[in-house]
């Protein structure tokens, strides 16, 4: 911290007396150290400087209990005076914005950090006192203004960053368990999202104190915010994201359009885990025309990619590897919303979908089969959207439906059969339309089969193609 001179005694040392403070004494105190927060410029390293001393001090006085007891009706604005004290604190340990070129990029940020978590542990003993006294029955609307305010600064210097040190990184870790312990929450999750049905969680106002650093003009002001922001992120799952997605896509899909790495890393790891755990992700699709307003193809050259390419690549990414079911069916499910809204534009996708596909038509997906149908009908989609570049795909896809056909012709398993019927009804409809794409080909090539075919399930499939197809180019109407 910035060394300074001497200076002038704060208005409340001298009173030694118990209860000698007034109400309004209180307040002009965290008032003046508001203001010393928010001196001129050219006196601001000192004025701030001396604020933490002034404050360290009124903590630790006894007429500072009272501020909790919420008996005294002129103390009543005192929980939103600490919230706003609280937020100065966390404002004055943020790392600065990234110079370009410089190796000690963040000087004094942790020994700031460690001397405001000292001050935060103080008043968080405070508010945890108050709790467990039985005249003090205000204690969590006190808390309220504080406890966001807190956890944004916890987490910003708790986590191993170029602006954190052994030091700052153990006393910030200290404040979130005790945060944790006050507001009586047994993990980041539950204070987040809330503990139990009944309680309402405080991400909403955790993402609201995030968002003035969140928007494209302001992200980079301060490096800790896109961590902090991912870092919570990934506390909230399912199904409590769902209700906040329109809060946590927008500044995903901003952090992953960075032109550096590192951020585009971090915002698909965003991405990704808000496609895991928001059950309605195709809401993603009626947000992406409004993200997407001020994109206007003029018809020189390629379409510009947009967030609906981003975000099906994404999938495809994290579809070819995995192999539970759960998310196979996850994936799976959502698939054809994102082949309609992209229409012929899925061409940029073809090569990926074709193994995906090929991959997961494979796979037995227990007795509903809900991913290989939901396959089906993508690859039905995709047959229909870019047919003039099926034709040198026909004999990779026609091997996998023949196979996918002959497996549940002889499946003996305990797939239902009105299961067993849909998927050989999807997989011969996806023949039909391949043959239609390769101008008669599939059905030439499939001639010679219910000759020599014992299976009558088999056969009616490739039956029911020779006669249905007519041999025309689809139409991707």
């Amino acid at each position: 911290m910035e060394p300074h001179g001497p200076r002038e005694s704060p208005p409340w040392e001298g009173s030694s007396l118990p209860g000698a403070w007034s109400s309004s004494a209180l307040g002009q105190a965290f008032s003046q150290i508001l203001h010393q927060f928010a001196g001129q410029e050219s006196r601001r390293g000192k004025a701030r400087s001396a604020a933490l001393e002034d404050l360290a001090a009124l903590l630790e006085a006894k007429e500072c209990d009272r501020l909790f007891e919420g008996s005294d009706a002129s103390l009543r604005g005192m929980p939103e005076m600490l919230g706003q004290v609280a937020k100065a604190l966390g404002k004055y340990a943020a790392p600065a914005e990234e110079p370009e070129g410089r190796g000690d990029r963040h000087p004094d940020v942790a020994e700031k950090a460690a001397a405001v978590a000292l001050l935060f542990l103080k008043l968080l003993r405070k508010v945890e006192a108050a709790k467990n006294s039985l005249v003090c029955p205000a204690w969590k609307t006190s808390l309220r203004p504080l406890a966001g305010p807190i956890y944004v600064f916890a987490v910003t210097h708790s986590l191993e960053q170029p602006w954190t040190s052994p030091r700052s990184q153990e006393v910030a870790g200290q404040v979130l368990a005790l945060l944790l312990q006050v507001t009586e929450c047994g993990s980041v999750a539950g204070f987040l999202h809330g503990e139990n049905e009944d309680e309402k969680g405080r991400f909403t106002a955790i993402m609201g104190l995030l968002k003035p650093d969140l928007n494209k003009d302001s992200w980079k002001n301060n490096p800790a915010t896109k961590y902090v922001f991912s870092w919570t992120l990934q506390k909230v799952t399912r199904p409590w994201l769902s209700q906040h997605l329109e809060r946590t896509l927008p500044p995903s899909l901003l952090i992953s359009d960075d032109y550096q790495t590192e951020n585009k890393i971090l915002g698909v790891h965003c991405l990704h885990h808000i496609v895991l755990n928001v059950a309605v992700l195709l809401c993603l699709l009626d947000l992406f025309p409004i993200l997407e307003k001020a994109q206007h193809w003029k018809g020189d050259g390629a379409r510009p990619t947009t967030h609906c390419d981003e975000v099906l690549q994404l999938i495809l990414t994290h579809m070819e590897p995995e192999h539970r079911l759960l998310l196979r069916r996850t994936y799976s499910r959502n698939l054809p919303a994102f082949v309609k809204r992209l229409g012929i534009l899925t061409v940029r996708h073809l090569k990926r979908l074709e193994r995906v596909i090929i991959g997961y038509l494979e796979v037995y997906d227990g007795p509903e089969e809900e991913a290989r149908l939901k396959i089906l009908e993508t690859l039905k989609l995709l047959l229909q959207y870019t047919w003039p570049r099926v034709s040198c795909r026909l004999v990779v896809l026609l091997k996998a439906l023949l196979k996918l056909i002959c497996d549940v012709a002889r499946d003996s398993s305990l797939t239902p059969e009105c299961v067993k019927s849909a998927l050989l009804e999807e997989a011969t409809d996806c023949l039909i339309l391949l043959d239609r794409c390769a101008s008669g080909r599939v059905k030439g090539l499939l001639a010679k089969i219910p000759r020599s075919c014992e299976d009558s399930q088999v056969g009616n499939c490739i039956r029911r193609v020779q006669q249905l197809s007519e041999g025309a180019p689809c139409d991707t109407t």
